[in-house]
Formats: structure tokens, C-alpha cells, sequence
């Protein structure tokens, strides 16, 4: 393993010769658009409270090989997975059951065991076979966000902290997107989700009135109550090599913010994105009190998961994984959320052996179940 190299601050200037804006003026081609599936949802079932008696888990690692890579589920399972529970701020639960529209199971289902492009085979190393978990790969890729005007604008605007120690996103005006592993480990919820808060970056404050230089500030964080968290049925069945593909949650807030919100895109293929690039920001664990930019190409995809190196340490779970799509209607490129960081996997597929830092990957169906769950309706879903 490379040693980490000096911390990389980034003023907006720079920083935005570093962000690939637009690789062209012109979108691509052609981009398949992907058939949105509606779901239907049964009357909520009432569960026993939740006993908070998991630990949080921030640095999830797992393996997959080639049966869990091209692993193809069946619509049975599909439907099981998409359930999902609810919890409230007072321990109590639900669980909600889902079927698919009739007219569009056979659809939905095959939409959902398309596979992306088959994998690009790499030349074997003796480093394959190493067994070191590497969440920074070679060069440390990362930048800390600084600065005021900067750090509380678009898209940083959006990363928030959360209590249990992880990272999420703002995807509409009273919901945040984080890793389900952040509140809960399969079996139980952690014990901080019993009191589960939203940090929200504020603008500095200082009584300093002196022209002198003074040493960066970090900003400060307004914590706000969650209502309600929903966890797909999918992470909760386990195990988890198959659990990771559902590794995200749903919180919603108490009160509704007032900030930008970034929005949510079943996620396209690699080469459907700019620069095949993948983005997010998070509160890693080894810069405390800073928020952290990276981006980095996929290196690989299978149906559920996104395989990428970029640079991360746990406290970054959680983030939007964020990639610039190309939106036909308005004919240009605009950053959507495509997943969650996730965590790490190690991939035993074809005669490697190889790691890689993975973001869950937002399928129709996936986000059909996301989209329901912000909007509570199928018609405000499909307007998005």
C-alpha cells in the first residue's frame, strides 16, 4: 500500500478546473432510457420495537464471486427483497409488502436482470493476491472542500452528516439517502438510531475583527431529529454478499429544509456518463471536521454494484455517488444521484482476485422503491 500523501485543499478556482464539467457541448448518441416499474404497496404490517442493540458497523467490507456477480434473481425474490420497514422516532416498526403492477412484472423483471457490458478482463499481478484491504489506492485522490461561499454551495450543499458516524445526501426537501449499514446491521438497528440526527454545515461565525490571517475554520453542524428511516427488506434478509446490492436507507425529517437537493437517476451505464465518472463527498474518518471531494472512473459494474478506486475511509459511507447525466428533455449534462457508497468488496471472478471500493447502483426497480418512498404515490414518480 502506497503511504497517504499530504492533504489536498482545493479553493473553488481550482477546484473547478479539477471537476469535469461537460467532456461536449453535445450529449451522447443515443442513451437508453430505462423503463420505470410502479410498485404497489400493502398495508404496512406493525413489528415488535426495535431492541438498538447492533453496533454501527462504518467500515463494511465483503466478497462476491462469480456466482454473486452474475447472480440473477427471481421475480419472487425481487418482490421480497423490495419490501421494506419502517421505523419511527419512537422504536416502533412496520413492514410493507409490494407486488409490481400486473401489466408489468415480466417487464420489470427482465429489465432488472439486464446485465452491463460484460467485464474487461485486467492482466493478473502478484498484488491480486494480497489480502490488504486498501480504501486508498496508490496516491491519496482526495480534497478537502474549504471555504465558506464554496462549501455551503451546490453540490457540496447537499453532503450531510450523520449521528451513527456516516455520511448522506439531500434528494428531496425533507429526505436524506445514506447506507443502510449506517443504521442498521441486518439484524438490528444500531443503538444511535434510537435517537437518529441530521448535521446540516452552517455558515462560520466569528467575533474576530482583526485584518490578520487566522487559521481556516471548520463549520459548524445543525443537527436535525429524523421521523422516520426505511430500510429495503433486501439488506435486512441477508447474507451479506447478496444484503450489499440493498445497502441504502431513506430518512426523513422532522421539518423540511430549505436548501438544494440533488435528484435521484436510475443509474446508466458506464459509458453513458461524462468522462465515465463517478463523484461524491463525505466526512471521512481520518479528516475529522472536513468534508472530503473525490472522483474517479468505474472501473467495472455488474447489475447491482458500481466498482470504482475511488479513495475513501470509512465516515464516507453513505454518500450519493453522484455521475453527470445527460437529460434529453433539457439537452445538457446534470449531476443525478446514481447510488451509494457502499463500502469495500473483494471480487474473485474469472482467475483475479481483486478490490475494489463499490457504490450500490439505483436499478428501475430500486429506484421505483426510493422514488415511492419520498413521494409516497407512483404518479409523482414517474414524473421524475
Amino acid at each position: 500500500m502506497t503511504p497517504q500523501l499530504g492533504v489536498t485543499v482545493l479553493s473553488p478556482p481550482l477546484l473547478l478546473l479539477l471537476i469535469p464539467l461537460t467532456l461536449s457541448f453535445q450529449g451522447p448518441a443515443l442513451v437508453h432510457q430505462a423503463h420505470l416499474p410502479s410498485l404497489v404497496a400493502h398495508a404496512p404490517q406493525s413489528l415488535s420495537r426495535s431492541r438498538f442493540s447492533a453496533r454501527p458497523q462504518l467500515d463494511f467490507t465483503t466478497h462476491c464471486n462469480a456466482s454473486c456477480y452474475y447472480r440473477e434473481s427471481r421475480l419472487q425474490d425481487l418482490t421480497e427483497q423490495l419490501a421494506f420497514e419502517t421505523m419511527y422516532s419512537d422504536g416502533s416498526r412496520t413492514l410493507t409488502t409490494v407486488d409490481l403492477e400486473d401489466n408489468e412484472r415480466d417487464e420489470a423483471y427482465h429489465a432488472a436482470a439486464v446485465r452491463p457490458p460484460t467485464r474487461r478482463r485486467r492482466p493478473m499481478s502478484t498484488t491480486q493476491h494480497r489480502r490488504h484491504k486498501r480504501q486508498i489506492y496508490g496516491a491519496d485522490g482526495r480534497f478537502n472542500i474549504r471555504g465558506e461561499n464554496f462549501l455551503l454551495d451546490y453540490p457540496f450543499s447537499t453532503v450531510v452528516r450523520i449521528s451513527t458516524g456516516c455520511t448522506g445526501v439531500l434528494v428531496s426537501p425533507r429526505h436524506v439517502l445514506t447506507a443502510a449499514h449506517c443504521v442498521h446491521d441486518g439484524k438490528d438497528y444500531v443503538k444511535g438510531a434510537r435517537k437518529l440526527r441530521v448535521g446540516f454545515l452552517t455558515p462560520f461565525s466569528s467575533n474576530n475583527t482583526s485584518t490578520e490571517k487566522v487559521p481556516p475554520r471548520k463549520p459548524h453542524v445543525r443537527w436535525v431529529r429524523v421521523r422516520r428511516t426505511r430500510v429495503p427488506k433486501g439488506w435486512i434478509l441477508g447474507p451479506q454478499e447478496v444484503s450489499m446490492d440493498f445497502d441504502y436507507a431513506l430518512l426523513e425529517l422532522r421539518w423540511p429544509h430549505r436548501r438544494p437537493f440533488m435528484r435521484l437517476s436510475v443509474a446508466p451505464s458506464s459509458k453513458d456518463l461524462a468522462g465515465r465518472r463517478i463523484h461524491f463527498s463525505g466526512f471521512d474518518s481520518d479528516r475529522p471536521g472536513e468534508l472530503v471531494y473525490r472522483f474517479c472512473p468505474v472501473e467495472d459494474e455488474s447489475n447491482d454494484l458500481i466498482y470504482q478506486h475511488c479513495d475513501a475511509r470509512p465516515g464516507a459511507s453513505g454518500s450519493g455517488v453522484y455521475g453527470r447525466v445527460w437529460d434529453a428533455a433539457q439537452e445538457h449534462w446534470e449531476r443525478k444521484v446514481i447510488g451509494v457508497f457502499s463500502g469495500h468488496q473483494w471480487l474473485e471472478i474469472d482467475g483475479e482476485n481483486r478490490d475494489f471500493n463499490v457504490a450500490v447502483r439505483f436499478t428501475p426497480l430500486k429506484f421505483a422503491q426510493i422514488c415511492y418512498w419520498v413521494h409516497g404515490n407512483r404518479a409523482d414518480c414517474r414524473k421524475d
